[in-house]
């Protein structure tokens, strides 16, 4: 399993994220247990998962991963986009940002910094939609 590329906001969250995640690649069944795996569920707690399927090739029912049987529900219409929930029962509940895997490193560090800052209003959507502004328009502080 690949090791997960993910921030978390430190203690609670007052923004809509709890932090971001930044897949290797779009298929769901090969990175969610590493995800999964780092955010520490015994394994016999049940963990489920929302995401929105528009995001992945191929949106699973359900996940194997080492130990445990990772359900999958995709978001219903309205649902927010770009972003990934997980309730692992008493252990916690993220809502998380997804970077796309193709991002370019620099971005994809500064959307993973910027969605753990527990001061963050801005939703997945809106960050997103940010940081492709400054790839179209060069980023601050680059040389011209």
């Amino acid at each position: 399993m690949p090791t997960p590329r993910l921030a978390l906001t430190p203690h609670v969250s007052h923004g809509p994220l709890d932090g971001a995640w930044w897949p290797h690649c779009d298929a769901l069944e090969l990175e969610l247990p590493s995800l999964v795996g780092s955010l520490g569920p015994d394994s016999d707690t049940t963990v489920r998962v929302t995401v929105d399927p528009a995001e992945w090739s191929d949106t699973p029912r359900t996940v194997m991963a080492p130990g445990r049987v990772i359900a999958v529900e995709s978001a219903g219409p309205g649902g927010a986009t770009h972003v990934i929930s997980l309730d692992c029962g008493s252990v916690g509940r993220w809502v998380l940002l997804v970077v796309p895997p193709d991002e370019p490193a620099g971005t994809a560090a500064r959307l993973l910094a910027a969605a753990a800052d527990p001061e963050n209003p801005l939703t997945a959507a809106h960050m997103l939609a940010l940081a492709e502004t400054d790839r179209l328009g060069g980023t601050a502080g680059e040389a011209e």
